[in-house]
Parts: structure tokens; sequence; C-alpha cells
């Protein structure tokens, strides 16, 4: 395909003979859709992965066939209702089958929003252990491995090689949170890239579609940072090296920090699917915090996240889960930032 969007020739509608610009996804006149072959293959491919169980590999041909179709369009709103059923069906996760105890599926049911919390907590555990392939997929971009060593680089001479190892991974792990989630949603993701001193990034090929769906894909990089900490001072305890203690301490405080309600952070979009009553709940969760901590940083984000309150913005349906998982994150992060305060080992 040529760059030169001009350098595409013109063609005429099948249905109506009227000449279609490049770039028109359906035909002025007739409304005939452009890219209609394409776009029945894609509905079959989405339908078939819904049948097989794939949620994400059905989410990920919606989405493409969404940027096919006129934003006014009929068909636009029909496959982008579609989209936002299949994403609550990830958001839920996976149903229990009858082949196992009936019992025990009917307990999990009415363990309610904080028992899948808490379940959802136990995967990313068993995920960050078990599942080394996802870890791995980055180092195998060039783009992440070189920039990933560019910034091991830049620490080492701040800090000394361990304490910059133990960085670099924190960051990569929280990072790959991220790209686990919005594959989950079916949505593409680079790798993660590297800024020495800023931290890394994301680039995404498609935008979350549902504030739900943006939250989720948000707090899973401090959810995920949360567990590489939770290693960290796992050999900490059993070990007593203060460098595992520093570098438990420092990846706590980043994924805090990212918690922040501003900007293009972690926090903000989570923020995203929150009435304003939840939005006050968070505010509150991190003063009291700060008031038995004492965790400078918390100050600045319940201030931020008391100005995203007052905001008129925000979604007419309460996100429950939105809000356990912020406010687990605020506590846990923050228990973890007070108790490695006074150790050193880190910068």
């Amino acid at each position: 395909m040529p760059d030169d969007p001009a350098a595409v020739p013109e063609a005429a509608c099948p249905d109506c003979g009227t000449v279609v610009a490049p770039g028109f996804l359906a035909c002025p006149t007739c409304r005939r859709l452009t890219h209609g072959a394409e776009l029945k293959s894609l509905a079959a491919e989405a339908e078939r992965a819904s049948n097989e169980g794939d949620l994400s590999a059905a989410l990920a041909a919606w989405r493409e066939a969404l940027s096919l179709l006129p934003a006014d369009s009929r068909q636009h709103q029909t496959v982008q209702k579609r989209l936002e059923e299949l994403s609550r069906k990830v958001e839920a996760g996976p149903q229990p089958t009858r082949k196992k105890d009936a019992g025990g599926a009917k307990g999990a049911a009415g363990l309610g929003a904080l028992g899948l919390l808490l379940w959802k907590l136990k995967t990313l555990l068993l995920l960050l252990a078990t599942k080394g392939k996802l870890l791995l997929l980055g180092l195998t971009k060039a783009s992440t491995f070189l920039s990933m060593f560019l910034s091991f680089g830049v620490y080492w001479t701040a800090w000394g090689w361990k304490f910059a190892l133990g960085l670099v991974v924190s960051i990569y792990v929280h990072e790959m949170g991220h790209v686990a989630t919005l594959r989950r949603y079916g949505i593409p993701a680079s790798a993660p890239l590297f800024i020495p001193g800023f931290g890394a990034l994301v680039r995404l090929k498609q935008a979350p579609r549902t504030p739900r769906e943006d939250a989720r894909c948000g707090l899973a990089g401090p959810l995920w940072g949360l567990g590489a900490a939770l290693v960290a001072f796992a050999v900490f305890l059993a070990t007593g090296a203060a460098i595992w203690g520093g570098i438990a301490r420092c990846g706590a405080w980043i994924n805090l920090f990212n918690l922040l309600p501003v900007w293009q952070l972690d926090g903000s979009r989570g923020f995203r699917s929150l009435s304003r009553g939840q939005r006050w709940v968070v505010a509150l969760t991190f003063g009291a915090l700060w008031f038995l901590t004492a965790e400078g940083l918390l100050v600045l984000i319940a201030l931020a996240a008391l100005f995203r309150a007052m905001e008129r913005d925000t979604v007419a349906e309460a996100d429950r889960m939105g809000l356990l998982q912020f406010v687990f994150l605020a506590v846990a992060l923050s228990a973890l930032c007070a108790w490695l305060g006074p150790i050193g080992g880190g910068p």
C-alpha cells in the first residue's frame, strides 16, 4: 500500500457507481461499506473465537472490525455493544465449570467483588511464578532489551549493579502487567520501551473503548508491580539482605507514585471508571493512610484525588471492582513502604 494516501487510486462504488475517495469507510451516496468482505471475515473470526472460549481473540477481531466502520453507522454501534459485552466477560474472569464440585462453585459465586479481587491477586502471583514465557516475551524485542540495558547502566552508575538490576526488573514486571491485560482485552500493544531516569512505557496500537477497560489496563501495572515488590520483600525476610529490602521499598514507592490520578499515570486511568462518590472514598483512603504511615507521597496523591473528585465528568455507573483494586493497592503499597521505611540498601 502506498505511503501517500493521494497516490491511492479512487474507486467506483459497485452499487451506485459513485467515485469513493481513498480512506472513506463507506460510499457517500448509498452508504455501502468499503471493507464489506473484510468485515464479514472478521465477524466470522470473532464468532468462531467466542464459540471456542477465546474471548481475547474475539475482542481483537471485533476491535479491528470497528476501525473499518464509520462512527455514525448502525454497524459501528452494534459492534461497540458486542465489544462491551465481551469486555465485561473478560473482566469477570473464567466461569466455574460443572466438572468440579458444585458446592465449591456455589461458594466461589458467593464471594462477591472482594473475593474476585483476591482471586485476581492469586492469579497475578501465579502468573509471576509460572508464566515465564509472558515475562520473557519483551526481552525478545531488540528495542526493549537495548533500552533496558541502557537504563541498567544509568542506574548502575548511581546505585550499583545489584540495586540497578532489581529496579529494572521491577519496572519491567510493572509494564508487562499492562501488556498482559491489554492482550486479555484484545488490544495490540508493544513490548516495554525503557527511558533511562523516567521508567518505561508501552505503546498502544488501539485505545481501550470503555472507562472500565482503561481502568483495568491502567491498574494492572501497579498490581503486577506490587507482586514484584512482594517477591523482593519475601527474599529480604528470608535472607536479611538489606539490598532486597531496598529493592522492595523502591518498587513499592514507584508503584504508589503511579497511583497519582493525574496526566497519563496509571491512577488517572484507574479514576476514569469511578463515580464521584467512589473518588471521594479513594481520596479519604489516601488521607487516612498518610495519617497512619506519615508517607509524604500520600499527601500529594490525596490532594490530587480530592481535585479529581470535584470534577463533573464522572461515570454514572459505579465501578465496584475498580474501587476495590484502587483501595487495595493504596493500602498494600503504603503498608509496604511504611514497613520498609528504615531499611537501608536502596537509593
